[in-house]
């Protein structure tokens, strides 16, 4: 049996099949918060493999360590979601090559030092000089332009695990129809990399660097919106079930919300609006990143609770 479906809680809800397992608000805090560290991973990893790290400036320093304490909230929430919550650990007892979960907690067991490492490579002066032996760590891989290049690499390289991973975990649930696509991996590794550019550029000191990152946000948020097209068209051309579940937003309960929040206020809004900021046509101001970074979270909740209502009949 699939290890999540052993540890999860069954709670009774009348939408969905009786007897299958029913997520709350825990599983898409867990996903978006995944999505957001693992895009976060990815452009520190560019930071750290272009040498832009080094600028002072730069906003490369507080990504690592605020990855650590998104991840871990991330983590708590999905330990709030188990059922047997002692038994967590025996997801660490073997490997499952057909279990998404089992990829998962591998994954981020290698996530937890990756960001670590990167952590080090710029920490604070002020942790430093409290804790010697961090701060020797650091002076020693501050020596080696190598080992940082390799710990760029590793960086995007388990960020692009991290954040596919968190779309396959629900693709792979065939019971789901509305889950039952393969562009959720990329969709979700899109949306993270969209949520983390957002706010890199919407926290930046150096005008460089976030018209840098607002540019990536375009290309993140313009490719997100195709593959959502794809993903509409792989439903509506499937089977019945597939085209129920499609209606769910296209018509049906989570229409609104989806298209409203997710679709509109989260890209389209954004896409206009921050090519304007770039060429300094309108003023550069939070609202549109926070607007990035809510519609991630938005269609991390639409998704997770629209396909708990989808069904094969």
């Amino acid at each position: 049996m699939e290890p999540l479906a052993e540890l999860t809680v069954n709670r009774s809800n009348p939408m969905v099949d009786p007897g299958l397992h029913v997520w709350g608000w825990e599983i898409p805090v867990y996903l978006f918060l995944g999505g957001l560290v693992a895009g976060m991973m990815i452009l520190s990893g560019y930071l750290l493999l272009t040498g832009r790290f080094r600028k002072p400036a730069c906003l490369f320093y507080p990504l690592p360590g605020l990855g650590l304490a998104l991840l871990s909230l991330g983590m708590l929430a999905l330990f709030l979601d188990l059922e047997h919550k002692l038994y967590v650990w025996r997801l660490y007892t073997t490997f499952e090559i057909a279990s998404p979960m089992s990829w998962g907690a591998w994954i981020l067991l290698l996530v937890y030092p990756a960001l670590a490492v990167s952590f080090l490579v710029k920490a604070p002066p002020a942790l430093t000089r409290r804790l010697p032996a961090l701060g020797r760590a650091a002076a020693a891989l501050a020596e080696r332009p190598g080992a940082v290049r390799w710990v760029g690499g590793l960086n995007v390289a388990f960020g692009i695990l991290l954040g596919i991973y968190t779309g396959i975990l629900l693709s792979a649930l065939g019971a789901r129809p509305l889950w039952n696509s393969a562009l959720l991996g990329p969709l979700f590794l899109l949306s993270g990399l969209s949520s983390a550019a957002a706010f890199v550029h919407m926290m930046a000191r150096d005008v460089e660097e976030r018209e840098l990152f607002a540019k990536a946000d375009n290309v993140f948020l313009g490719t997100e919106l195709v593959v959502l097209v794809l993903f509409f068209i792989g439903l509506l051309s499937s089977t019945q079930v597939h085209l129920e579940a499609a209606r769910l937003l296209l018509g049906g309960p989570y229409t609104a919300v989806f298209w409203v929040f997710v679709v509109g206020l989260g890209i389209v809004v954004p896409l206009i609006v921050q090519p304007l900021a770039v060429r300094h046509r309108v003023r550069h101001t939070a609202i549109v990143p926070v607007l990035v970074i809510a519609g991630g979270l938005a269609l991390r909740f639409v998704l997770v609770y629209a396909g708990q209502m989808s069904h094969w009949r």
